[in-house]
């Protein structure tokens, strides 16, 4: 047999791995990505396919995290790369080092993709979202201190609720690494100033790249974790990052979300002088019921001719009551003057205590002066047999005359058995006793 030239299984494979790699050394491939499977050295292997045909591929692990999005089963791709054979299978395979998604952004799919995810596990629910107090003393900050955000957040605050703490950490809002830097501050309020009531994290706006860092997982899991109510305050009025939905408030700019959370100085004075012409009003109607009683009193049948000591008594008790109304407007004003040092919650207890206080001496006195109490220091008050017509006088008497008695827990029934000029007692004696 002539002996007859031949390549080794090697040689050939080194040819045929040479020619691909010299006629693709870089191509793009539209397919759609099949059974993508990661390994923990990070290099991800899947197939790209179309209705006739497909070919392996891989990304290794450096290429494989620039890409924004997950790579699903399924998903519609564009990739790049270069043609090459792994010899030792003799096989020929596509080594990407590039992906986007065909019918949408990359950005957009992986911001699609996360917002799935974390919704599927509950962190956008609204049950789990914390109020925001309505006045807080201590507000933490967390943005770049070289942007307008930090500036107005501040100006803000600080002509709102001067007396507001305020705590800055200062990170960078975009470019690799933000979302990490934000969520590490976010985690130091927590671990440090936990007192801080608020936490107040974004910037101002800019394009979907500039604001990706607060479409980050990293970050989304730091707000969910926090035990610190978070307002996400990204500069952009229509749009939506992750961190929104994450946070317990969204504010479409900073200066919203200092609005947000701060109460307007100027609308709690006003509520104040309300509360104020409330109390007024409602001192005064208890006022003008205990008159009314006291009145009333006056006008019984039995007390009718100690009515000028009671006339002389409701004079005083105007004279009170303008008092503790001119008294109560004075301690008002005084605690608005002082709102801008004490918390709103202490100037109105202040005031109410105070008005309390009034309210409770003014009626003592009222009691002090009722009729009630001259009988109560042994005096009487005698009447005729019916019991409507008062004695002024011994004139209108005669032995043997009935008469009634009103004492300070009762009525006698009396007989009179003698009528005297003198200015001595009155002798008088009980029907019972005449019997």
């Amino acid at each position: 047999m002539s002996a007859r030239a031949a390549l080794s299984v090697t040689e050939l494979s080194r040819r045929i791995h040479d020619t691909l790699e010299e006629t693709f050394p870089e191509v793009w491939v539209e397919g759609e990505l099949s059974d993508p499977r990661p390994y923990p050295s990070g290099h991800t292997y899947f197939k790209l396919k179309d209705a006739e045909s497909q070919i392996s591929a891989v990304i290794f692990r450096g290429d494989a995290a620039a890409i924004r999005f997950k790579l699903e089963h399924g998903l519609q791709v564009l990739a790049r790369g270069r043609v090459t054979t792994y010899m030792k299978r003799g096989e020929y395979q596509f080594i990407v080092n590039a992906m986007e998604p065909k019918e949408v952004g990359a950005l957009q799919l992986a911001f699609e993709q996360l917002k799935k995810k974390l919704q599927a596990e509950g962190l956008f629910d609204d049950t789990r979202k914390r109020a925001i107090p309505a006045y807080p003393a201590s507000v933490g900050i967390v943005t770049s201190s070289a942007g307008a955000a930090v500036r107005d957040l501040l100006s803000v605050l600080t002509r709102r609720w001067p007396s507001l703490r305020i705590r800055f950490i200062p990170v960078p809002v975009q470019g690799d690494g933000a979302a990490a830097r934000i969520a590490e501050a976010i985690e130091a309020f927590n671990e440090h100033c936990p007192d801080t009531e608020v936490l107040l994290v974004g910037r101002g706006g800019g394009s979907l790249e500039d604001l990706w860092a607060f479409n980050e997982e990293v970050l989304a899991r730091a707000i969910a974790a926090s035990n610190i109510p978070v307002v996400s305050c990204v500069g952009h009025e229509t749009d939506f990052t992750i961190a929104d939905f994450v946070a317990d408030l969204r504010a479409p700019t900073p200066s919203a979300a200092a609005e947000l959370v701060t109460p307007d100085r100027a609308a709690l004075a006003d509520t104040l002088g309300h509360l104020d012409e409330r109390m007024g009003g409602v001192m005064w109607g208890a006022l003008r019921s205990a008159k009314d009683a006291l009145a009333g009193a006056a006008r019984s049948p039995w007390l009718r001719d100690p009515r000028r000591i009671v006339t002389d008594r409701i004079q005083r008790v105007d004279e009170l009551t303008m008092r503790l109304l001119s008294g109560a407007k004075v301690a008002a004003v005084a605690a608005a003057r002082r709102l801008e040092t004490l918390s709103p919650e202490a100037a109105m207890r202040r005031v109410i205590e105070r008005a309390q206080q009034d309210l409770r001496r003014c009626l003592a006195q009222l009691d002090a002066l009722s009729p009630l109490r001259v009988l109560e220091r042994g005096y009487a008050i005698a009447f005729k047999e019916d019991g409507k017509a008062v004695l002024r006088s011994i004139i209108s008497v005669k032995p043997g005359d009935a008469l009634k008695v009103r004492l300070r827990d009762g009525i006698l029934g009396v007989s009179v058995s003698d009528v005297s000029e003198v200015s001595a007692n009155l002798t008088v004696k009980s029907e019972s006793s005449n019997k």
